[in-house]
């Protein structure tokens, strides 16, 4: 396939998923809005930060649930132990339809992943919703028969598509697939071939490495929280809404463009092989489009900065209340949009380099992820008891900058012998970052006079500043990122082209 039509799969893959996952999300959104309302914050502390480590644990040692972490007050956080045990439960069934997912991945099925994973979200949300209303001291039933729920329908949407598309011999997606039943997916032993492929086992090895560094990495001030004890169930659960809700646009946005082009550059690079070795056509595309997206990242990162810092009040009053508004919350989430703006980069230079990179790169990687999640564990425990809260996202910001860091030196390496310099898409026009800034103190004098507790005419004069900024500012890139413009247009048109012809 040339690489011209890689990227407009990629790039087809990436703006269905943004456009869809908005749609999506939106509805969720205000469900979980709604359910806030009606929930304590130790109970929130309890589903979002505990458990999600316990379905982690419960694969390797299910114990660690019931007979190392404290056991909530029954008054507050009901059937616990049931509501643990549900949730494990959940875990197995999600994994069963791992080999579905990463088939539908791989080769692009774009509306399958998105409609799949979007209408299990939006059911969950709805079930949790009724039980909410209708069953409130379920307590911690509620969450666990919803997340076994989610992970059900989400298993059945891939199960019903695959085993229609592969008992469909003409259709010219399934002459594509790498299986032609459903039997297939299933562990099964080749007569004539070896038990194990060791090529293909060590590097499943490596990545297993990497992914379980990766997982210490995000979700490690989870881990503090959980076993040190450095914050009560409430706070948790303050924190966790706040990073939920200040992760939602990089879940929209960032999430969709890092999985559609790790796939765009895996096709077009050859793993482990220097540049100068390759087709320069393609690796003259990858620098292209690799400029473009830390460009549009770096964009995306800064306009979040930017306008999250004077509207993080306003936002979590809108969201979730007083419970939200009037604590740690705001500051928080202002931190949190600094912390967005690393991660939109670091999204965009890891896809490039995991795919770029040979076993032994990733090795090394991992031996350096390693001595990151150490650091950075002890940093989260320093930081949180220097500063609360807050200190969790700073020591994820550092923890990010490392990584871009890493990622910048081996695209730097990369490149270094070509022509192509994918790098400069992280540098901006002087009038452009003066835009960001004369924006960042208008709509800050603008939060100190408007917002807010001086009701809503005083909040939607607030909002019209920031309106007024923001298509300032966007104004601006129009005028100075013509290059960027350029590519944004001509993909999306390319995008839109391969979704007529299928």
């Amino acid at each position: 396939m040339r690489p011209q039509e890689v990227l407009g799969r990629a790039a087809r893959l990436a703006s269905s998923g943004l456009l869809l996952q908005v749609l999506f999300r939106l509805i969720t959104f205000v469900l979980n809005a709604f359910i806030l309302r009606f929930l304590s914050k130790e109970i929130v502390g309890i589903v979002n930060v505990r458990v999600p480590l316990g379905v982690f644990w419960s694969l390797f040692l299910g114990w660690v649930w019931l007979q190392l972490l404290e056991v909530p007050d029954p008054s507050v956080v009901p059937h616990y132990g049931t509501g643990v045990v549900v949730f494990a439960l959940s875990a197995v069934v999600e994994l069963l339809g791992e080999p579905f997912w990463v088939l539908a991945q791989a080769h692009m099925f774009v509306k399958l992943k998105v409609i799949a994973e979007s209408l299990s979200v939006i059911l969950k949300s709805v079930l949790t919703a009724l039980l909410v209303l209708w069953l409130p001291h379920w307590g911690l039933y509620i969450f666990s028969l919803a997340q076994l729920f989610y992970t059900t329908i989400l298993v059945l949407c891939y199960v019903i598509y695959f085993t229609k598309l592969l008992g469909s011999p003409e259709s010219p997606k399934q002459q594509t697939l790498p299986v032609s039943r459903m039997t297939d997916l299933l562990p099964n032993v080749v007569r004539n071939k070896a038990f194990v492929n060791w090529k293909e086992a060590k590097l499943t090895w490596s990545f297993f490495k990497q992914s379980f560094l990766k997982q210490i990495l995000t979700e490690g001030e989870r881990y503090v929280m959980t076993f040190l004890n450095v914050l009560n169930f409430g706070d948790q659960g303050i924190y966790d809404i706040v990073n939920n809700l200040g992760s939602l646009v990089a879940r929209l946005i960032f999430q969709p463009i890092e999985e559609s082009f790790y796939i765009f550059f895996a096709k077009v690079l050859e793993r482990g092989k220097d540049a100068t070795l390759q087709k320069q056509e393609d690796v003259a595309v990858a620098a292209v489009v690799l400029e473009s997206l830390l460009k549009l990242a770096l964009l995306a990162g800064l306009t979040i900065t930017v306008f999250g810092f004077a509207y993080s009040q306003l936002a979590l009053d809108i969201y979730g209340g007083a419970m939200l508004s009037s604590g740690s919350g705001p500051i928080l989430l202002r931190s949190y949009c600094l912390y967005v703006l690393l991660l939109a980069i670091n999204g965009v230079t890891e896809c490039f380099t995991f795919a770029a990179m040979s076993k032994e790169e990733v090795d090394r990687y991992n031996f350096t992820m390693l001595g990151l999640s150490s650091s950075f564990l002890m940093l989260s425990y320093l930081l949180t008891r220097w500063c609360g809260s807050v200190g969790f996202i700073l020591a994820n910001c550092f923890n990010m900058a490392i990584r871009i860091t890493q990622s910048l030196s081996f695209i730097h390496r990369y490149y270094q012998k070509s022509p192509h310099r994918p790098l400069a898409g992280l540098y901006l026009s002087p009038v452009l970052l003066g835009t960001f800034a004369v924006s960042g103190g208008i709509t800050g004098v603008s939060e100190v006079f408007l917002c807010c507790d001086q009701g809503w005419p005083a909040r939607l004069a607030h909002i019209a500043v920031g309106t007024f900024c923001l298509g300032a500012t966007l104004g601006t890139v129009f005028l100075t990122e013509t290059k960027l413009i350029h590519f944004l247009r001509t993909q999306l048109g390319v995008s839109r082209l391969a979704d007529k012809m299928t």
